[in-house]
């Protein structure tokens, strides 16, 4: 394992269509985990205030075209993973303080240039329906920085 600092960057544009009803930004650095096991890397963080989830660790497993994140922690209710990979749909549950909703992601795109010497960056387009509350669009960015 070697320890390493992540740049990460969120944007989510709320509201799906010709006229989307707003876009929220975030940007944090945080120092994080790097590991390669198998064929598999992994980028591992703790979550911050920026994020609504402090306290919780979120693990991201990249593995061919595909990326499974996973939020475990005092904050997380309902343990479930999210899966991305390109022009594919995933179903689970996201948890909220009222419950877990069930959620669909549509993974628009996804651009890895991790090494296994832990550099390089991940993004991941892509979107999402909290069923019954919302549709918006996310595009996440990870960038190991040297």
């Amino acid at each position: 394992m070697k320890d390493i600092r992540l740049k990460i960057i969120g944007n989510q544009i709320r509201g799906l269509g010709n006229e989307p009803a707003g876009e929220d930004a975030m940007e944090f650095i945080t120092e994080g985990r790097f590991m390669k096991r198998g064929d598999s890397l992994y980028l591992i963080y703790d979550e911050s205030e920026l994020s609504g989830v402090e306290g919780c660790t979120t693990s991201l497993k990249v593995s061919g075209g595909s990326v499974k994140m996973r939020r475990y922690g005092a904050e997380i209710g309902y343990d479930a993973p999210i899966e991305f990979e390109q022009g594919k749909r995933w179903d689970g549950y996201y948890d909220t303080p009222f419950g877990p909703v069930p959620m669909e992601v549509l993974t628009n795109e996804i651009h890895n240039t991790l090494e296994d010497e832990g550099t390089g960056s991940l993004w991941i387009d892509c979107s999402i329906c909290l069923r019954g509350l919302s549709d918006s669009r996310s595009k996440l960015s990870f960038e190991i920085m040297q």
